[in-house]
This record gives C-alpha cells, structure tokens and sequence, in this order.
C-alpha cells in the first residue's frame, strides 16, 4: 500500500512570521518555534541537501537549491534549555517569503529536506493541509504526527504529491498485471478504463459516486504508470541512435513529446469513460461529444442532441455538463458549447481552485462539481457553493423524470 511515509519521514508545518520573512528585521535567515521538529531530525547538528519551492496564489512556482542546517542556539552553554532552529541559505524562493506564509519543512526518507512556501490564502495552502490532515490557518508549529505518515495516499493526495513534484511509487505487480492482460502494447482508452474498473477495490456508483470516481481514477491511473515505466523503459534501453549510429536527438524529443501527449490525452478521456460509467449506472439519458452548434461538443448532453435541436422541449430540462481533469483557462470551452443552455455544469478533479476563479464562474453561470473528498481543499466558502457529483446526478435525474 502506497502511504505517505514512502514520501516523508516527518514534516512540520507552519506560519511565517514577520522576523522569518522581513529581511529588513533578520539577517538570520531561520524557520524558528520549530523545537517538536527534534522527534523527526534529532538532537545533533546537522546540514541537509534541501529544496525549496515557492507556490504563488496562482500556483505557479518558484526552486532553488541549497542547505539547510538544524541546530541548537544554545549548544554552547549546555546548562541553558534547547532552542532548535533550522539555518537556510538566501535564495531566490527566500526572497519571496511574506509574513503569514504557509511553510511545509518535510524530511525525505534520502535524509534530504524539502520546504514547501505558500500564501496562507492560496489553494495550495489547502492541498497541502489536507495531504497531511491538519487544520489552517496555524497559531503555532505542528509536526505531523507518526500515524498521519501511515496514512494512504489515494487519488487526491497523489495529484497533489504529484503537483509538488513527487512521483507515486510503481509497482512491478501492477505491470504484470496489465502486461498479462495486453501484452507490450497500450490498449485503447476505453478498453483500459473498463479493465481498471474490474481491478479497483469494490464500490458502488450509485450509492458512492464520489467516491467511486476517484477510486477508478486511482486505478487507472496506477495501472497505466506502472505499464508506461515498463514500456518506455524498454525503449530508453534500446537507446537512440541513427542510421549512422549516432545519438538520435530528434528522435529522442519526438518519443519525449509521444509519452507526454499520450499522457495528457489518457488522462482526459479515462476521466470521460469513468464519467460516463456513473451516468449510466444512475439510468440517465445523455449523449457524449454530441455536436450542438457549429463545432461545438460539450463532453456530456443530457438527454441529448434530438431533444437539444427540438425547439418545443423544455430547456430547463436541458443539461450540459463539462469533464476537465484540471480547469486553468479550459473551464471557458464549457460556455460557449449548448448556447441553448444558460446555466452550465463543469466537473473537475482539481484540488483548491482560486476563489477569484470561482468567483468568475459563478458569475458566468457555470456550477462547479467537485468530488466530495476533494472539497476539503476548497475554502469555507467556496465549499458552499460546490457541488459534489451525487448532488449533479440528483439535480439530473430531477430534469430527465417522467412529466
């Protein structure tokens, strides 16, 4: 089982203060009230490799590299209490520190540290409490206890270890698996998303969709990286050279690009299959990619096409509901697909969207569906205004009952 200690040994999360992130009041460059962080890197000296990352409100982010050195201030007069405070190098990230930041100091199972920085406002800031279990905003330092690493890391927590930078493990028995089933080869989407329903843990989809999204995603998800490390590994092995028996270079940055579209494009249409699976398992009516006006397919068209371009049926029985993995600037698609359609539906397995992006759909008339396990990266208040995709499927079989 894949849980968090395969990830880190101990981390410690806190709230900058005004003297960690002025530099016009230190010149110290230290994270300090961190003295419960002992349990984790002990009482001696030490220097660690360490990375930084810096998280704006937008999410994009800032790394540099450098050490760290924890230590205690009072190690020279033994006869005084420990203060344990952790010493790191001036970097460009440390530049960007503001008082009231989130930060994560996090203990690698390698021994090398990496420290996550982040607006306490900021949707990371939410992903990384969840990921962890514990509450923000912060009044003091708190280390995340031994059992919190025994935790599994499911699909929510493994997108957002993956936003971080940090890969899930792979499993050798996954890719037997799948090998058994196809063989060297990478089956088409459709036909990998049903195997993977057949191998995921058992749950229901019309008494947990939620849940049951999230658990087939995790599947695939785990299945298809363990089968793409074995093949793509094969083909690094081989090497890439020319006619000439040269290093391919071209060649090495068109097989690049391949792994990389083809995962983009997996991810979309598994997270459609999987979508479409529930619809149909709660007995509704909908069409995929049906085209409405011009070009225009929104992902799902309930109850469908024939009834969209029938000028006597009832819009409000109209449903159009888009399938994104991730929003960013793609949540726009879904407003201009179904003109005849003024309020729209948008789901999205994307942890702690901004709320001046939601603010913005809500504005444009569009519902956000989140699955419920991932609300918890959402504020308060945006978590008023979600709806989970059992709340979608209810408001859907409302539309499409007998009149």
């Amino acid at each position: 089982m894949d849980t968090l200690g395969h990830y880190f040994v101990g981390v410690a999360v806190k709230r900058l203060s005004v003297v960690e992130a002025d530099p016009g009041r230190s010149h110290q460059h230290e994270f300090n009230g961190i003295a419960g962080f002992r349990a984790v890197l002990g009482p001696e000296r030490r220097v660690l490799e360490t990375t930084f990352i810096h998280f704006d409100a937008d999410g994009r982010a800032t790394e540099a590299s450098g050490r760290a050195t924890w230590y205690d201030t009072r190690e020279r007069n033994p006869s005084r209490s420990a203060e344990y405070r952790l010493y790191y190098e001036a970097s460009e990230v440390s530049a960007l520190y503001q008082p009231g930041d989130l930060v994560a100091i996090a203990l690698r199972p390698d021994g090398s540290l990496l420290v996550l920085s982040t607006p306490a406002e900021a949707p990371l800031a939410g992903q990384i409490a969840m990921l962890l279990g514990v509450h923000v905003p912060l009044s003091t330092c708190l280390v995340v206890s031994d059992a919190a690493m025994e935790v599994s890391v499911d699909h929510v927590r493994r997108a957002i270890l993956r936003s971080i930078g940090l890969e899930p493990t792979i499993s050798e028995s996954d890719a037997d698996l799948v090998e058994r089933a196809f063989g060297a080869t990478f089956p088409t989407t459709r036909a990998f998303s049903e195997f993977s329903r057949q191998q995921s843990p058992p749950s229901d989809p019309v008494v947990d969709p939620d849940g049951t999204l999230l658990n087939w995603l995790d599947t695939e998800e785990r299945l298809f990286r363990a089968h793409e490390t074995r093949e793509v590994g094969r083909r690094v092995r081989e090497g890439f050279l020319d006619s000439r028996g040269e290093a391919d270079v071209d060649g090495f940055v068109r097989f690049s690009l391949s792994v990389q579209n083809r995962r983009k494009s997996r991810a979309g249409h598994a997270f459609e299959n999987h979508v479409e699976a529930i619809l149909t398992s709660w007995g509704l009516r909908y069409e995929r990619d049906a085209t409405t006006e011009g070009r225009s397919k929104p992902d799902f068209l309930l109850p469908g096409r024939a009834e969209y371009i029938d000028s006597s049926f009832p819009v409000d029985r109209l449903v159009v509901l888009g399938a994104k993995t991730t929003c960013k600037d793609r949540w726009r698609q879904v407003l201009d697909e179904a003109m005849r359609v003024p309020d729209k539906h948008l789901l999205t397995i994307e942890s702690g969207i901004s709320v001046d992006q939601t603010s913005t759909m809500r504005d444009r008339r569009l519902r956000l569906v989140v699955p419920l396990p991932i609300h918890a990266t959402y504020t308060a208040q945006q978590r008023q205004w979600l709806w989970t995709l059992r709340a979608f499927l209810e408001f859907a079989k409302i539309t499409q009952r007998s009149a």
